[in-house]
């Protein structure tokens, strides 16, 4: 059997303790699989941010249609939304 596929959107962790590589470390764990839409760059301190980087608008919608027409999502997560 397939396993289910989710879609995590949000913004990146470079350490993957948050957002959508932590999301993806989570679905795995749970013998799900996980694909992704990224809707900023991070760049992470220990007590907070150096800078959020959005994703442009246009570059997010191209990405949801890709991961749309590619997979069957089962279900949707979503995180930070920069823009």
């Amino acid at each position: 059997m397939t396993p289910p596929v989710v879609l995590s959107i949000g913004g990146t962790d470079p350490g993957a303790g948050t957002g959508i590589l932590a999301d993806l470390k989570t679905f795995a764990a749970h013998r799900v699989s996980g694909v992704c839409v990224v809707t900023a760059v991070t760049a992470p301190r220990d007590n907070g941010l150096d800078d959020v980087f959005p994703v442009p608008a246009t570059l997010v919608g191209t990405q949801l249609s890709a991961i749309l027409a590619s997979f069957t999502v089962a279900a949707v997560k979503v995180g930070m939304l920069a823009t």
